[in-house]
């Protein structure tokens, strides 16, 4: 109920301000109906991600023993590499409910480097994005392959790159819930009160059992939410701002020199904070504006990257590692998007 009440506050916070902010410049109150229609559209596609992917990740916490995950990913820095970079297959959940997950995972022995791998590729590689992207871009095949390849290649670069420049050094914030610092919902073996795989007792014990571990998965579900819930209400308030006061014919303007239109693409993929699996149909929009390139790089940053997830990530992640997941973003979407328009395979 944390950030129900949060969200409701916020809301009607904006809307205090906005429309005393409207009645002393003497705007109309339609002049923010944009405004509200953004915020609210972000909210509510972003929402039931969020949620979905708090909920996994307290089952992972739950249910999944340490020693499962651990063993799950391969030792190898390219085998975990490529493991992280295919996870969205398994784990299909967009950027908005991965952020939890993967701080889960790191947790129980997951490498941060795989970790890092999934969230550039999770987004984009999964099957619910597939789909969206096939139906929306269908008339541009090589494009669609080329979001996948060009995601795929990114995140497996990423990844090799993290895994040599981060060490053996732990990402998450010491308030985020890193594996030193465990918060009050982690103060206890999942295995010792459940009783091993959950056996033994007599049925009062084990309805007992089940239902303190379920009260269990409710007050993590609670913790992931409360640390990236308020987070996405700030920057689904600051992408809606920005949707609104970005008029259609200023973005085509703006998108007019080569490799300008592709820096353009993708900052426009962060101000927009579109989910991975809507972001193909508002592509299709530009496709008579903007070279096959530059809409590729639209396709696999945004996912990757953008303003609601920069703020979730903070929440998250110590600084200067959020900071080498964006540079290593930036370029290497960049460099690909210019070399697969360069070779013609978009």
């Amino acid at each position: 109920m944390t950030v129900s009440r949060f969200s409701l506050a916020a809301a009607a916070v904006a809307t205090f301000i906005l429309a005393y902010a409207a009645y002393a410049a003497r705007l109309p109150l339609e002049r923010l109906f944009p405004f509200y229609r953004a915020f609210a559209g972000l909210l509510f596609e972003a929402l039931p991600f969020l949620i979905a992917g708090a909920v996994l990740s307290a089952l992972l916490e739950t249910v999944v023993p340490d020693r499962f995950v651990q063993r799950l990913a391969p030792r190898g820095k390219a085998g975990g590499i490529l493991f992280g970079s295919l996870l969205g297959l398994a784990l299909p959940i967009c950027e908005c409910g991965m952020i939890p997950v993967v701080r889960r995972l790191i947790r129980k022995g997951l490498p941060p480097f795989v970790g890092f791998s999934y969230l550039a590729a999770g987004p984009v590689l999964n099957p619910i994005v597939f789909a969206s992207t096939l139906t929306a871009l269908g008339a541009h095949s090589g494009l669609v392959n080329a979001r996948f390849a060009l995601a795929f290649a990114v995140a497996v670069a990423l990844g090799l790159i993290a895994a040599f420049a981060m060490g053996g050094r732990d990402p998450l914030r010491a308030n985020g819930g890193g594996t030193a610092a465990a918060s009050s919902f982690h103060d206890h073996d999942h295995e010792t009160m459940f009783g091993p795989r959950g056996k033994g007792g007599s049925l009062p014990e084990r309805m007992r059992a089940w239902k303190s571990k379920a009260a269990h998965i409710g007050s993590h579900a609670a913790e992931d939410l409360r640390d990236t819930g308020n987070y996405l209400i700030v920057g689904c308030m600051f992408a809606a701002f920005l949707q609104t006061a970005l008029q259609p014919e200023q973005l085509a303007a703006a998108a007019g020199h080569h490799f300008f239109t592709h820096l353009f693409m993708m900052g426009l993929a962060f101000v927009l904070s579109l989910c991975s699996t809507a972001d193909a149909f508002v592509a299709a929009s530009f496709a008579a504006y903007v070279p096959q390139g530059a809409l590729l790089s639209f396709l696999v940053f945004g996912p990757m990257f953008d303003m609601k997830t920069l703020l979730m990530m903070l929440a998250v992640f110590k600084s200067k590692f959020v900071l080498l997941f964006a540079f290593l973003a930036v370029w290497l979407v960049l460099a690909g998007s210019v070399l697969f328009e360069k070779w013609g395979w978009v």
